[in-house]
């Protein structure tokens, strides 16, 4: 009866380690994610930074041994910021079986890839899409997870600030294209549940002569402050068209604008003194375990760049909520990497805290830096 149950339980501890090694096996391969964008497309350096962040975490985390044993292979496809080369691009990364696309970048290709339904047939998650329209969160999609804050929330902290500024009179450039128009809406509720703040908008075409005219009729309307919305490109031109024109009042803009680039391109002299809301942390700053460890990474994989942007800042996050979520996987699929962000509850990343638990968006971070005269954020 022993020598029985001696063998039964060395059958056990065999079958067990098979069943451990098949599992192993299972894990024992490279975890593949892709970016897709504008990467030689000179007006568009800020998918090179994002794709710089993705590339730092990923450097470091396979430094250390990977995520649970198994290398991230990153790799990248460029689109030349062509909507149609983005699709074809996306069957093209599907054939290497990513389990996540991170940061999509323009307006065009976002819209194509959800009007298309490109997300309903293929076996991928999306984590971040850029830009952060309103349009693409609601409804959205649930295989698309928002790290940044959107354009909404962006634009109610400049709101919110203008009114703590005392002024009463905001006016919104924007571009005459659905996001501009949904934008001013966006400006004009969060005016009214803040109070005593009234915003009116002035719509111009991307042509450099309609910017013109659209800024000159803001001053003229007396307005106290001014919030610019559309491309990077449209947004440096109003600055500068702004204060050409003699508005001398607070001057804000989202996101998506650089401050270097600003500068670079409307002047030191224009540019100091925007506001630029920003939806992640200070990425030169040293405060946060957050800011430490991404530099720490940035320094080691790019020891080349001497200034980080905010977008390099937001490449880093969306490799890191990858790698967090792939460690609680109890498999390596995409299936599995959309339950645990949606279950995971609130991730916190040494001070950037994001919760899909509610909703696609897992972002309430928005912050505003004004630029100086050396074309820097100061916070």
């Amino acid at each position: 009866m022993a020598r029985k149950t001696a063998r039964q339980l060395t059958c056990a501890c065999l079958l067990g380690s098979t069943l451990l090694l098949t599992i192993q096996l299972a894990w024992s391969k490279d975890l593949v994610v892709a970016q897709i964008g504008a990467l030689s497309a000179k007006p568009v350096p800020e998918v090179v930074q994002l794709g710089q962040g993705m590339q730092a975490l990923f450097t470091a985390v396979n430094a250390r041994g990977g995520v649970n044993g198994n290398r991230v292979d990153f790799f990248q496809l460029d689109d030349a910021l062509d909507p149609t080369r983005f699709v074809q691009r996306f069957h093209e990364a599907l054939e290497r079986k990513p389990l996540a696309l991170l940061s999509p970048f323009g307006s065009p290709s976002v819209q194509r890839m959800l009007s298309e339904k490109l997300l309903d047939s293929a076996d991928i998650v999306v984590i971040n899409a850029v830009p952060g329209a309103e349009a693409f969160r609601e409804p959205g999609h649930p295989k698309l997870f928002h790290v940044r804050a959107g354009d909404g929330q962006q634009i109610a902290k400049v709101t919110q600030h203008v009114r703590t500024l005392g002024l009463e009179r905001m006016g919104m450039l924007f571009v005459d294209a659905p996001g501009g128009h949904s934008g001013l809406k966006a400006a004009q509720i969060a005016a009214k549940e803040i109070g005593a703040l009234e915003v009116t908008g002035f719509k111009a075409s991307l042509a450099p002569d309609s910017v013109a005219a659209a800024a000159q009729a803001l001053v003229q309307a007396k307005m106290q402050s001014a919030l610019v919305l559309g491309p990077p490109s449209f947004m440096a031109e109003a600055v500068g068209a702004l204060r050409q024109v003699g508005g001398s009042f607070p001057v804000f803009a989202l996101s998506y604008i650089g401050p270097e680039d600003l500068t670079l391109l409307v002047g030191s002299g224009a540019a100091r003194g925007t506001g630029i809301a920003q939806a992640f942390p200070n990425p030169m700053g040293a405060r946060s375990p957050l800011q430490r460890e991404f530099n720490a990474a940035m320094r080691k994989a790019f020891p080349e760049l001497q200034l980080y942007t905010s977008f390099h800042m937001e490449g880093y996050l969306c490799a890191r909520l990858f790698v967090e979520a792939a460690k609680r996987m109890e498999k390596p699929t995409p299936t599995e990497l959309a339950r645990v962000l949606k279950s995971a509850g609130e991730m916190d990343f040494g001070g950037f805290r994001l919760d899909f638990s509610q909703g696609s968006a897992g972002s309430r971070f928005v912050d505003i830096g004004v630029v100086d005269y050396r074309g820097h954020l100061n916070y």
